[in-house]
Order: C-alpha cells, then sequence, then structure tokens
C-alpha cells in the first residue's frame, strides 16, 4: 500500500512539473513573438528613409535674383557629367533661376529642361559632381491599401530640409483635377492618396515604400484646404511616362478634343441644355458642345452624345475621359465608342493639340 501511495504522489509530481514546462514555454513564445516583428517594421522604415534620403534635394527658385519658392525634388540618374532632378512643375514655372541644395549642404545651379505642366512634372539637370546619392525607382503595381510609406520633403522652407512623415496609402487610382493658368486644358491626374503629412515645400518630394524605392511624388497643389490627413502623389509610372522627352528638353503638349464635356449625373446642366438621355445609359461623358473644326467635329460627335470608352476602356465619368485621352501622344488615333439615342456607335480620331 505505502509503495503504490509513493508511486502515485511520483506520477502527480512529473505530471505538475509537464505542466509548468508547458505554460513558461507557452508564456515566453506569447511574450517574444511580437517584439521582433515590430522591430523587424521599424528597422525596415529607418532602412528605406536611410536609402532614399541623401537622393532627395531643395529646390530654391528665384526671380530678378529674390527667392521666389522653395520646393523638394530628388536625383534619379546621373552619369559621369550631369545628374537628373525630378520635381514637379508647379516648383519651378515663371523663374528665371534654379538652385539645388544637397543634405551635406552643397549648392549647384540648375537647368531646366522639359516639363509637363498637365502633368506637373519637371525635370533639372545639374552637375554631377557633388551628387551625394541617386535615387532607385519602384512602382506601384502591387501597392495595397494600408502600406506603409515615408514621405521626405523640405516643408515650409530649407531650415527643414529631409523632413520624413510616415503614414499609409489611404487609396489607390484617386481621380483629382485642377484648373491650368491661361491654357485650354484642365490637368487631370490619377493619384496615390495617403495620410504621411505633406505641406507647402514637400512638392516635388518622393514617396517612398519600405524598400526605399520611390513610387510617388508628392504634390502640396493637390492638397485640400483645411483637411488634414489626406495627402496626394503622382504615380511614379506616370511621372516617367514621358521622361525621354523631359530630358530632351521638350515641353509636352496634351491632345485636345475640342469638346465641352459633363457627367451623366449632372441632370440640372444636361435639362438646362435639353439633353435628355436614354435610360439604359448609366455611365460616361456627355458632349454638350462641339467647337467648329475640332477633331471632334471632324469625326462626327454631335451634342447629346455620350462618350463610354477610349480604346476599349471604359470611362464612367468626364475625368476619367480626359486621362484617358491624355495619356495619348499628338498625332496617334483613338477609337471612341459612345451612345447616340439607344444606339452605341464608333469613330476614329486622330489626336491634336490646341492651337
Amino acid at each position: 500500500m505505502r509503495k503504490k501511495i509513493i508511486i502515485l504522489t511520483l506520477l502527480i509530481i512529473s505530471f505538475g512539473l509537464g505542466l509548468t514546462a508547458m505554460f513558461l514555454l507557452s508564456n515566453k513564445k506569447l511574450t517574444n513573438d511580437p517584439q521582433p516583428i515590430v522591430y523587424k517594421i521599424e528597422e525596415a522604415g529607418t532602412k528605406a528613409v536611410a536609402k532614399a534620403y541623401d537622393s532627395v534635394v531643395v529646390v530654391i527658385t528665384y526671380n530678378n535674383e529674390k527667392v521666389k519658392s522653395n520646393g523638394t525634388g530628388f536625383v534619379y540618374k546621373k552619369n559621369e557629367t550631369d545628374a537628373y532632378v525630378m520635381t514637379n512643375y508647379h516648383v519651378v514655372e515663371k523663374t528665371d533661376e534654379i538652385k539645388i541644395t544637397f543634405n551635406n549642404n552643397e549648392t549647384v545651379s540648375g537647368e531646366l529642361l522639359g516639363y509637363d505642366e498637365v502633368g506637373d512634372i519637371a525635370i533639372i539637370k545639374i552637375s554631377s559632381e557633388h551628387v551625394i546619392s541617386v535615387a532607385e525607382i519602384g512602382d506601384t503595381k502591387n501597392l495595397e491599401i494600408g502600406n506603409t510609406v515615408y514621405a521626405i520633403g523640405s516643408p515650409f522652407n530649407s531650415d527643414y530640409s529631409g523632413t520624413t512623415t510616415m503614414g499609409c496609402i489611404s487609396a489607390k487610382d484617386r481621380m483629382i483635377s485642377y484648373p491650368i493658368e491661361n491654357n485650354a486644358y484642365e490637368a487631370v491626374l490619377k493619384v496615390i492618396q495617403t495620410d504621411a503629412a505633406i505641406n507647402p515645400g514637400n512638392s516635388g518630394g518622393p514617396l517612398i515604400d519600405l524598400s526605399g524605392h520611390v513610387i510617388g511624388i508628392t504634390s502640396s497643389k493637390l492638397m485640400i484646404n483645411n483637411v488634414e490627413g489626406i495627402g496626394f502623389a503622382i504615380p511614379i509610372e506616370d511621372a516617367f511616362k514621358r521622361i525621354d522627352k523631359l530630358e530632351k528638353g521638350e515641353q509636352i503638349k496634351r491632345p485636345y478634343l475640342g469638346v465641352t464635356l459633363v457627367d451623366i449625373i449632372d441632370k440640372y446642366i444636361l435639362f438646362l441644355n435639353k439633353i435628355s438621355l436614354s435610360e439604359k445609359i448609366t455611365y460616361g461623358s456627355v458632349v454638350l458642345n462641339v467647337s467648329a473644326n475640332s477633331v471632334a467635329f471632324e469625326s462626327g460627335l454631335k451634342k447629346g452624345d455620350v462618350i463610354i470608352s477610349v480604346n476599349d476602356v471604359k470611362v464612367k465619368n468626364t475625368l476619367e475621359l480626359k486621362y484617358e485621352i491624355y495619356s495619348y501622344e499628338i498625332d496617334e488615333e483613338i477609337k471612341i465608342k459612345y451612345y447616340r439615342g439607344d444606339n452605341i456607335k464608333e469613330t476614329t480620331i486622330q489626336l491634336k493639340p490646341y492651337n
């Protein structure tokens, strides 16, 4: 009997030790696992910023030897003699002198090469002698809402150069527009939305991902007044789409259809213009007016037609239509589908610039 009691006691002790060991191992796993994950994210962010940081420059513009504005840019390419800086066009427009300042406070003169007013992109050529680093260019094809991003720039003035803010991708493919002064065009951009802080002076700076690659170009011109936590960046693919022409010093010209357009949901405007639409039309852009002798006029488009696609790419509204049209080059041909009444028709247009 005594022997049985001893054996039972030993079994209970062994079982208790086993439970204790299991608890300790389990508890260790619970408390230790999250810390490396957080650390790795922070470490990746620090490395990403360090990789891009020295490619970022301050862009200072002058008129009559007086400072006109401060902005940001980044070096994306260099050779033995020259380097190339990308920034926003509105940073350097209407200026007669450009200076570029690096993070080590070295300053060099810059030459404005080509620019795209509608796309808000400009290229500046500088001497490569003082260039510290060249940015690595990424892409947005795998970008997801919620991804961590960093904006690097010079908010307000050069005293705050190198300011880095962190945020996430809030939305993709936002369509926004703004008027261009003394121009027949309206700028239409498909942009990345982020909550990383973007202030005046940040314009032209890079938006980078956790790999340190530039995925967008921030622009304070696209900010919504008195609204915080909403900033926009031009996708890097759009910025580089016409890079060869810009580096050659060309001014990018966009196609002009010669039509006045309105969305199908603008019922009051349609009513004022005595336009009634078929109930089967659920998307597209309505033609309000066609300018005489324009490419739209020559193609046969008329008031009341509803454009629904460009080269078989569906356009849900006027902004999407303009964005698609602007993506083509002068003299290219495009195929437009449209409703006239209940019938879908098709026409081909050879694109021309505004005269």
